[in-house]
């Protein structure tokens, strides 16, 4: 009998220890001006049931706030073979406190537990500071610049180009020749005026090379950054001449730009490139992007701490009529046919920590992404992580609103108001593991794609509280994905469904969601999810399960216990797109998302901390705007919600 006990011991104990959580590495992620980000690195728990409880409050107060628990993650396979892309998600918690004041500090105190045991330090308290918006400092030199054929009074020390002001440089082969570089601190102010290089010009007095693109290389610091802006006297125009890039920054830190308007060129602001240099702390904010291939853009991961807001994009794609992948400009040429590819993106990053906050953006193929990067870099600070991108306006996209698509971990889209998108709203084309957090977005009209567009197997992602009048369709399976307090409204188009979860390990949840079906169609919503233990990352046609209400789906699934059936006169005036209209042009001012106080969605939530603590009534409201609040501002502040695009 003693040597039964003895050899039972020996086969449970090592499965028992792998169960049991061993707390490794823990990571404070860059700040933003609102969110904090972390990860924490564990081995074991192999039956997933170890948490992570957070509180946090500010530095100096007495009472705690309760916070989002961290999220579990690890294992999940990202994976899509035509890229060669498979990449496992190592084992840790990940997760942001929200919702927090800039330029503030915070305690924030996380505990591991266990019900089989935790090894190694099981409670973390940090203290953090959230991030301020960047500012000039006061008092420093200012060096004026005035356009080329200026002959009027001239503030000193003046300069005729802006590669004077910021090198000492020359003309013709001098132009390189940098000796009077500006110093951290200093403010170039550019007076109003047309700033155009003559390129071909061997004594451009703009000192440009021969191939336009002004290169900027100084590093400042946080505390003394070197700022390029707008005097104020009238609009300053930093024209490319039809050239490929205007200014590379890719080899700056902490450079300012302001007030400013670039046109006519292929990429207005260029910041690196994959495996290369990238800026560090690059700000640009109340400036005009108009005629532009791409407004600002870095592929390298050595970019970090960007904050791009309150500017206006204005691509060069088609204004009357929404493209995508098909109509009349769509002509088939070879395997993925062609696309009149004239704007690519807004703003696209890659990196830790930056801001993409209250811009405006029309006549792009992509609204705002995050690099397609691939297989993440294995240093933590080479990642793109921790990436706040809230409070923008964008309208008229080819392709998706919003694309995470590189991210990894703590990636935050907020507030968000998006109008025509021909193929995808917010996309996560994958996510490295997440969480990535979808939260009080609007979308209207995307006629031939999905709300979310959840591809490439991408992990980790939270959705709450979004307002969506669209149908989510795709497919392709994800996995660890949270649903709870969005409104899903169809549009009564043929053949499809309102909602698809497409799950593709056992950890899932969806819940308080509401759901306007469409008329007519009997696979309403589409299921997908393994057995204990198992994966359906390429799953059988027989796997999936469609029901014809969400009565139906409850009973058999056990999800959406507290889900409702909704339709449009949960709306103050608000219908659905139509669907036979494609190509149609929908306008954000026409569009009103509140709800109608009393109507089946106001206190039809669930509470979700640092999420809707502010909720009014019994619970929380489904979709983005809780019922007797204001919408959030869309775009540059400065506009205070004027039509931008018009």
């Amino acid at each position: 009998m003693r040597k039964l006990t003895l050899l039972v011991a020996a086969v449970l104990l090592p499965a028992a220890a792998n169960d049991a959580v061993e707390a490794g590495r823990f990571t404070i992620q860059h700040p933003t001006l609102h969110n904090l980000g972390f990860h924490w690195a564990i081995t074991g728990d192999a039956n997933r049931n170890a948490t992570v409880e957070v509180r946090f409050r500010r530095a100096g107060e007495s009472a705690w706030r309760e916070g989002l628990p961290l999220l579990r993650i690890g294992g999940e396979r990202i994976f899509r073979r035509r890229e060669h892309l498979d990449y496992t998600v190592p084992h840790a918690f990940a997760g942001s406190i929200l919702s927090l004041e800039p330029g503030t500090d915070y305690e924030c105190r996380f505990e591991m537990r266990d019900p089989d045991g935790v090894r190694g330090q099981a409670v973390r308290t940090v203290h953090v500071r959230t991030r301020s918006e960047p500012q000039t400092p006061p008092g420093g030199p200012v060096l004026h610049v005035y356009p080329p054929g200026h002959e009027g009074p001239r503030q000193q020390p003046s300069f005729s180009s802006l590669l004077e002001a910021y090198y000492g440089a020359g003309l013709g082969d001098w132009s390189t020749v940098w000796e009077r570089p500006a110093q951290p601190g200093d403010t170039i102010v550019l007076h109003a005026g047309l700033y155009r290089p003559e390129r071909l010009n061997y004594v451009d007095p703009m000192m440009a090379p021969f191939d336009g693109t002004q290169w900027l290389t100084l590093k400042a610091t946080p505390e003394k950054p070197i700022t390029i802006r707008a005097a104020g006297d009238g609009e300053v125009i930093l024209d490319g001449g039809g050239n490929d890039r205007l200014f590379d920054v890719s080899a700056t830190s902490w450079h300012i730009f302001e007030g400013l308007t670039f046109r006519n060129t292929g990429v207005a602001l260029f910041a690196g490139m994959k495996r290369h240099s990238g800026a560090v702390g690059l700000t640009v904010r109340n400036c005009r992007f108009e005629g532009v291939g791409f407004g600002v853009w870095t592929e390298s991961a050595q970019s970090r701490d960007f904050y791009i807001a309150d500017n206006l994009f204005l691509g060069r794609d088609d204004r009357f009529r929404l493209i995508g992948w098909t109509g009349p400009m769509w002509a088939s040429a070879g395997p993925y046919g062609s696309h009149p590819l004239v704007s690519y993106y807004a703003v696209k990053v890659y990196g830790p920590g930056h801001v993409i906050a209250h811009n405006a953006i029309a006549y792009f193929h992509d609204g705002i992404g995050i690099s397609t990067y691939g297989t993440p870099e294995q240093d933590p600070e080479l990642q793109a992580s921790s990436i706040d991108i809230y409070g923008n306006d964008i309208h008229m996209v080819n392709d998706d609103f919003i694309e995470t698509d590189g991210g990894v971990h703590n990636i935050r889209v907020f507030s968000n108001r998006g109008v025509n998108a021909a193929q995808g709203g917010y996309s996560a084309q994958p996510v490295f593991g997440g969480p990535a957090y979808f939260y009080r977005n609007l979308l209207y009209h995307v006629p031939t794609g999905a709300a979310f567009k959840f591809s490439a197997k991408p992990a980790g992602l939270f959705v709450w509280h979004n307002t969506i009048i669209a149908e989510q369709t795709v497919r392709d399976p994800y996995s660890n994905a949270h649903f709870r307090n969005n409104l899903f409204l169809g549009r009564d188009t043929p053949s499809r469904g309102v909602m698809t979860w497409a799950n593709a390990t056992p950890q899932f949840s969806s819940d308080y969601n509401g759901f306007r079906p469409n008329s007519g169609v009997a696979a309403q919503f589409l299921w997908l999810a393994p057995g204990p233990g198992k994966t359906s990352y390429e799953p059988a046609k027989d796997q999936w399960r469609t029901y014809a209400s969400l009565a139906e789906f409850r009973a058999a699934t056990g999800h959406e216990q507290h889900g409702i059936e909704v339709d449009y006169d949960v709306f103050l005036n608000l219908g659905p797109p139509d669907p036979a209209r494609r190509h149609a042009v929908y306008h954000a001012v026409d569009l009103d998302f509140r709800l109608r106080p009393g109507s089946a969605a106001v206190d039809a939530g669930v509470r979700i901390p640092t999420v809707n603590d502010s909720y009014t009534g019994k619970a929380p409201d489904l979709g983005a705007i809780e019922s007797g609040s204001d919408p959030p501002r869309f775009g540059p502040r400065r506009l205070a919600g004027q039509p931008f695009y018009r």
